[in-house]
C-alpha cells in the first residue's frame, strides 16, 4: 500500500477513562422444540444461512463474503509461548473453518433433498458471514455466534451487541417461515442447565507494553466481584444445576482455573489467548471470557465501561493492590449469595464483600478520571463521567435499594420475576417451572422473552433506544476500522471475497490476483478517513485504484 492509503486506513482515544477499542462475542443457546434431538451444529448453520437469505433480500451484502483465517493464531499464549497443535483441545482450533455439506444437513433433518439458497458455489452450507455492520456471524462449535464490530465506548458496545440479538431474531423469523424444517429458537444465555456452558466474551485493546502479570493482578479481584453489577442470574447451583437455588452469575460455576489459554475446558478467570488482530508488537487484545450474556442494557454498559476503566488503572500503574485468596472459590461463593453479604479473604488478611471490592475499584477509577480530566461532566471524554455515576449509583442501590436496582441489574430483574412466580404458586427452587422461566427470560423473540416484557413496560432502563439498535444492524461504527470493513461488504459485496478483523480481500477483474487490504490499525479506516472514498466510487475497481494508488493492468490486446 502507498503512504496515502496507509494514512487513510491513525487516531487516538483519551486515556484514563472508559474509552478504548472494544467489542463483544455472543454464542446463543439454540433449541428446536419440535425436534429435541436435532444436531445443534446443523441448526446453527441454518441460522447463518437464514440470515444470508435475509441480507440478500435487503441487498445489504455479506452473504458472499467469507472469513479470512490467515491471521488467526488461537494457540499463542500471552505468557510467552505457543501451545503445540497436537496438545490443543479441538475447540481451541478456531483458525480453520468448520465444514458441513448440504447432504449432512439433509440427513440431520431427515430430508432427502434440501435446496440451500444460502449455500456457496461449492455446495457447502454457509458457516461464516461478514456483515455490513462490520460484525461476524458464524457457527462456533454447536452455537451460532455474533461477534460485534469494534467500537470505542461502552454505549456503542451496548448498541452493536444488541444488534446481534436482532440479527438472531431475523434468522429465527426466516426459519419459522420454512414449513419443511423445525422452527429454531435462540436464547441469549450461557448454559443449558445440564452441565453445558457457552460463552459471552469481551475484547479490549491494550498496549503491548503493559506486563501481562500486571493485568492478571489488577483484573482478578475485579472479575471475581464484577458479577454483582452485570451478572444475568441463573436458576440452579453447580454446573448441572443439581442443587436448588438461584445465583448471580450464569458462568461462575463453570470456572476452574485462575489463568489459562482454554475457553471451553478448565475455564480460567483470566484468559491468556494472545491473538491481537492488530499490529502485534504494538497492541494486545485482552480476551475476557468470564462475563455473562446481558439483555439488560445497563448491566451490559457497566460490564464494558467499568472493565475499560480498570484497564486504564492497570495501564497507569494505579490498580488497587489487593489479592483474593483462592479466586475461583471466591467467584463462586459470591455468585451463590444473592444477599451480597458473603466475605472473601484477601491475602493481607482482610475479609471483604463483593461490594467492598467494587467500591475500591470505583474509588481508584474516579481519582484517575479526575486527575486526567476525562471524567469531567462538561469537558471530559463524554463517556467516563456517566460510567462512574452509574457505577456508583448501582453499587449504592445494591446495598440499600434493591427494588430500584432491579430496573437495571439483570440478575435482580430476573429474580424479581422468579420470586413473583414462587410467591404466587408456592414454588420451591427445585421446581422445573422456574427453570423454564429462566429460559424464557433469554428468548430473543420480543413476544416471548420476559426481559422484553419488562422493557416494553418501562421496567428496565435503557442506554440506547430501539432506533439506534436497529441502525446498528446494518450500519458499522463510524470511528473504527469496522467502518471500512462494513462499507466494503455492503458497497462491493460481489467483489469482496474475504474479510477478517485485520483485512479485507478483493477479487476485482484486471488485477490478476486477489488484493488483500490490511487493516491492522483499529482506529484507522474510519468514516472521517475513508467516507469520501466510498462516496466517490460505486465500483470496486476505481475504489481500489484510488486506495492502493495503482490502477489494474489493462487487458491484453
Amino acid at each position: 500500500m502507498t503512504a496515502a492509503s496507509e494514512s487513510a486506513l491513525g487516531g487516538g482515544l483519551p486515556a484514563g477513562g472508559a474509552m478504548r477499542v472494544m467489542g463483544s462475542e455472543t454464542e446463543y443457546g439454540i433449541h428446536a422444540p419440535a425436534a429435541p434431538g436435532a444436531n445443534a451444529t446443523m441448526m446453527s448453520a441454518r441460522v447463518v444461512q437464514a440470515y444470508a437469505q435475509v441480507t440478500r433480500l435487503r441487498a445489504a451484502g455479506g452473504a458472499e463474503t467469507r472469513w479470512d483465517y490467515t491471521d488467526e493464531e488461537p494457540l499463542h499464549d500471552a505468557r510467552g509461548w505457543t501451545l503445540e497443535r497436537g496438545q490443543a483441545h479441538p475447540s481451541q482450533l478456531t483458525d480453520q473453518p468448520p465444514v458441513l455439506d448440504a447432504e449432512a444437513v439433509a440427513l440431520a433433518y431427515g430430508r432427502d433433498e434440501l435446496e440451500l439458497d444460502g449455500e456457496d458455489e461449492s455446495g457447502s452450507l454457509l458457516m461464516n458471514m461478514v456483515l455490513g455492520n462490520g460484525a461476524r456471524l458464524y457457527v462456533d462449535h454447536a452455537h451460532p455466534e455474533y461477534s460485534s464490530p469494534e467500537v470505542t465506548n461502552p454505549s456503542a458496545a451496548v448498541a452493536w451487541d444488541a444488534a446481534g440479538d436482532l440479527v438472531g431474531l431475523a434468522a429465527v423469523r426466516r426459519l419459522a417461515g420454512d414449513t419443511e424444517l423445525p422452527a429454531v429458537n435462540l436464547y441469549k444465555n450461557n448454559t443449558d442447565n445440564k452441565s453445558v456452558s457457552y460463552g459471552s466474551h469481551e475484547n479490549y485493546l491494550m498496549p503491548r507494553s503493559v506486563p501481562f502479570g500486571d493485568i492478571v493482578r489488577g483484573l482478578t479481584p475485579f472479575f471475581v466481584s464484577r458479577q454483582i453489577i452485570c451478572g444475568s442470574g441463573r436458576v440452579g447451583l453447580g454446573q448441572d444445576s443439581s442443587r436448588p437455588g438461584y445465583q448471580i452469575s450464569q458462568r461462575a460455576d463453570f470456572f476452574e482455573a485462575e489463568v489459562g489459554l482454554e475457553t471451553t475446558i478448565r475455564r480460567p478467570i483470566i484468559n491468556t489467548r494472545d491473538e491481537p488482530h492488530a499490529t502485534a508488537d504494538k497492541y494486545r487484545r485482552l480476551h475476557v471470557i468470564i462475563g455473562d450474556a446481558n439483555l439488560s442494557q445497563v448491566s451490559n454498559y457497566l460490564k464494558f465501561g467499568t472493565t475499560a476503566m480498570v484497564l486504564s488503572l492497570i495501564e497507569a500503574g494505579l490498580a488497587p493492590r489487593i489479592e483474593v485468596h483462592e479466586p475461583v472459590s471466591a467467584l463462586q461463593a459470591i455468585s451463590h449469595d444473592t444477599t451480597l453479604t458473603t466475605k472473601v479473604r484477601l491475602l493481607d488478611g482482610r475479609r471483604v464483600t463483593a461490594l467492598d471490592l467494587q467500591w475500591m475499584y470505583h474509588e481508584a477509577a474516579a481519582k484517575l478520571a479526575q486527575d486526567t480530566g476525562v471524567g469531567d461532566a462538561v469537558d471530559g471524554d463524554g463517556h467516563t463521567h456517566d460510567v462512574l455515576e452509574r457505577w456508583a449509583s448501582t453499587l449504592t442501590q445494591l446495598d440499600s435499594d434493591r427494588a430500584a436496582a432491579a430496573t437495571s441489574v439483570e440478575w435482580l430483574a430476573k429474580l424479581s420475576i422468579l420470586e413473583g412466580y414462587r410467591q404466587r404458586d408456592g414454588l420451591q427452587w427445585d421446581d422445573a417451572r422456574l427453570g423454564l422461566v429462566d429460559l424464557q427470560w433469554a428468548d430473543v423473540r420480543p413476544e416471548k422473552g420476559l426481559y422484553y416484557r419488562l422493557l416494553s413496560r418501562n421496567r428496565m432502563q435503557r442506554i440506547v433506544d430501539d432506533a439506534d439498535i436497529a441502525a446498528a444492524v446494518t450500519e458499522p461504527p463510524s470511528d473504527t476500522r469496522a467502518y471500512f470493513r462494513g462499507r466494503c461488504v455492503s458497497s462491493f459485496s460481489k467483489d469482496v471475497v474475504g474479510a477478517s478483523w485485520d483485512s479485507v480481500i478483493f477479487d476485482v477483474p484486471g488485477y490478476g490476483r486477489l488484493q488483500r487490504v490490511p487493516t491492522r490499525e483499529p482506529l484507522r479506516g474510519t468514516q472521517a478517513l475513508t467516507g469520501g472514498l466510498f462516496a466517490r466510487h460505486r465500483e470496486a475497481g476505481p475504489f481500489l485504484a484510488e486506495l492502493l494508488g495503482s490502477a489494474p493492468a489493462p487487458p491484453p490486446a
